[in-house]
């Protein structure tokens, strides 16, 4: 009879692309913008999905009025997903409904369904594994 030991961990492959993004919140809309995410459109929720978006979460930090979104990218193509997920109508009306409480840092940005983009990507300066 043999007694086998514990197989040890082996460390994730599936985690992805982490991705970190910040934009400004109009404070006369945060409590609004605070209503809409607590019930964010299920259609919104399957294109991030469809997109493979994964472990997708929104931060306040009060005294700058950020919004800081934290997510996961675990897709083989993220050009052709992300442009999946701006072709999505539900997305495309959400943008429409959320882009007015906020204000972009990105330069000459005019809403999240054009220009350059909406969100600014922040860089990842640290990561403790494991």
């Amino acid at each position: 009879m043999s007694t086998s030991l514990p197989m040890p961990q082996m460390p994730r492959t599936d985690e992805g692309k982490r991705i970190c993004q910040v934009v400004k919140v109009k404070p006369e809309h945060l409590d609004e913008y605070k209503k809409v995410h607590a019930a964010v459109w299920p259609e919104v929720l399957g294109a991030l999905r469809k997109a493979h978006v994964v472990d997708y979460s929104i931060h306040y930090f009060a005294p700058h009025n950020l919004l800081i979104a934290h997510m996961r990218y675990i897709g083989q193509d993220f050009k052709k997903d992300m442009d999946g997920i701006a072709e999505n109508e539900a997305t495309k009306r959400w943008w429409a409904l959320t882009d007015g409480m906020q204000e972009s840092f990105v330069e000459g940005a005019t809403g999240s369904e054009s220009g350059p983009g909406w969100w600014v990507t922040a860089e990842e300066v640290f990561r403790m594994e494991g």
